[in-house]
C-alpha cells in the first residue's frame, strides 16, 4: 500500500474514532441537527474504519505465518496460510482504495433519460428505439421503475428523441457513463444491397435533483403551454389538455410532459427535468477544462463524444474511452450491460484513485 494512500486511510480512522466518543457526548446528544450530522459521517466512515483494522490484522497474521515458514514441519501448512492471508489482504486493500474515494451524492438517486436519433436517418431514429429498449431491459433487470415523460416517433420506428425518468436505488450510480454519442453499424431493413450504414443517437443521463433550491426559477423566465397528450389514452387524450411543455427563455431549454394524466403532475415533472438540465449545464461549464483529462464524462451529459459503437455484422461492443471490446452484442443490447458498466466503474474509481494519490 501506497504511504500517502496509509495517511489518508489514518486520518479517516481517526476521524471515526472522534465521532463515536461525540455520538456519546452530551452536549451531541442535545443537538437533533448535530447529532444527525455525526451519526452520518459516522456510518460513512464505519466501513473503512472496519476494514483497515481487518487489513492490519491479517497482516500481523501474515508476519506469523511467514514466520513458520522456517519451521519444517508447520512449513506444509504455513505455505497454504500464507497464501489465504496475502490473498485475503489484496482483497481489503482494493476495498480500502474503493472506500477512499470521495462517494458521488447523487450515485444512489433517480435520472433523467434522454435519447435523440442523430445522423442516420430513419435508421439512427430505429436505434435510438434499440437503445430505450436496451436501458428499459436493464432497468427491468435491476428492479427500477422508468416512465416515458415525452417522446417524438420516428417515420419507421423507433424515435427521433425520447425523455424517460428511471426510478431505483443506485440509478445514477450505474447509468451515469452512458451520455455521449451511441453509433451502430448495420445493414438496415430498407437497405436494398445489404450495404453496411453508420448511424448514431445521442444519450444524456441528468441526475434528478433532491435540492430543488440549487437551481432558482423565476415565473418571468418561464413560459408555459399546455396541449393534449398524444399516444395511448383513449377518450382522456383527446379532450385533456393535460400535457406540459415549459421553455426557459433565457437558455431556450424546452421541456415537455403528457406522461401524467394530471396537468399539476406533468408541470411538476417538467419542472424537475429542466432544473436538471440547468444544474447540469452549469457543471458542464464549470468542470469543462478538467473534463478534458479524464476519460468517463461521468453525468456530464456531454453528447459530442463518441463514446461506443455497436457492430451487429460482428457481433461486437466497443467502448472507446476504455478500449473494451466485448463480443456480446445480442447480450447487451437485450439489457445485460452488468460487465459492461462494471468495466467503467472500475476506471473511474482507478482514475480517481491516481488523481488522489497525485494530489497528496
Amino acid at each position: 500500500m501506497q504511504a500517502s494512500i496509509r495517511r489518508k486511510l489514518e486520518q479517516l480512522a481517526e476521524r471515526h474514532e472522534e465521532l463515536e466518543h461525540m455520538l456519546a457526548s452530551s452536549e451531541v446528544l442535545a443537538d437533533a441537527k448535530r447529532l444527525r450530522e455525526v451519526s452520518r459521517e459516522h456510518a460513512h466512515l464505519t466501513p473503512l474504519a472496519e476494514s483497515l483494522r481487518a487489513y492490519d490484522e491479517a497482516g500481523s497474521a501474515l508476519e506469523s505465518a511467514r514466520a513458520m515458514l522456517r519451521d519444517p514441519e508447520l512449513k506444509d501448512l504455513a505455505v497454504e496460510e500464507v497464501a489465504t492471508l496475502e490473498a485475503e489482504r489484496a482483497t481489503l486493500e482494493d476495498d480500502l482504495n474503493r472506500l477512499l474515494i470521495p462517494k458521488d451524492p447523487r450515485d444512489e438517486g433517480n435520472l433523467f433519460l434522454e435519447i435523440r436519433a442523430g445522423t442516420g436517418g430513419d435508421e439512427a431514429a430505429i436505434f435510438a428505439g434499440d437503445l430505450l429498449r436496451m436501458y428499459l431491459r436493464y432497468a427491468e433487470r435491476r428492479r427500477w421503475n422508468v416512465e416515458v415523460l415525452s417522446s417524438s416517433d420516428g417515420e419507421h420506428g423507433g424515435y427521433k428523441e425520447v425523455i424517460a425518468r428511471v426510478e431505483g436505488h443506485g440509478a445514477f450510480s450505474r447509468l451515469k457513463y452512458e451520455s455521449g454519442t451511441h453509433r451502430v453499424q448495420r445493414v438496415p431493413a430498407t437497405e436494398a444491397q445489404g450495404r453496411i450504414h453508420t448511424s448514431a443517437a445521442t444519450v444524456a443521463i441528468l441526475p434528478e435533483l433532491d435540492e430543488v433550491d440549487e437551481i432558482e426559477l423565476k415565473d418571468a423566465d418561464l413560459k408555459v403551454d399546455t396541449f393534449r397528450a398524444s399516444g395511448a389514452g383513449g377518450q382522456h387524450v383527446n379532450k385533456t389538455d393535460s400535457a406540459i411543455r415549459i421553455t426557459h427563455l433565457p437558455s431556450g431549454i424546452v421541456v415537455e410532459c403528457q406522461d401524467e394524466r394530471s396537468q399539476h403532475k406533468n408541470r411538476a415533472r417538467a419542472l424537475s427535468l429542466l432544473k436538471a438540465r440547468l444544474l447540469d449545464e452549469e457543471r458542464s461549464k464549470q468542470s469543462a477544462a478538467q473534463a478534458e483529462s479524464r476519460k468517463l464524462q461521468v453525468g456530464s451529459g456531454d453528447r459530442s463524444q463518441r463514446i461506443r459503437t455497436y457492430n451487429f455484422p460482428q457481433g461486437r461492443v466497443t467502448d472507446h474511452r476504455i478500449n473494451l471490446t466485448l463480443y456480446r452484442l445480442p447480450e447487451i443490447i437485450a439489457g445485460d450491460m452488468d460487465e459492461l458498466i462494471d468495466a467503467l466503474t472500475r476506471e473511474d474509481q482507478a482514475d480517481q484513485l491516481q488523481r488522489l494519490t497525485a494530489a497528496s
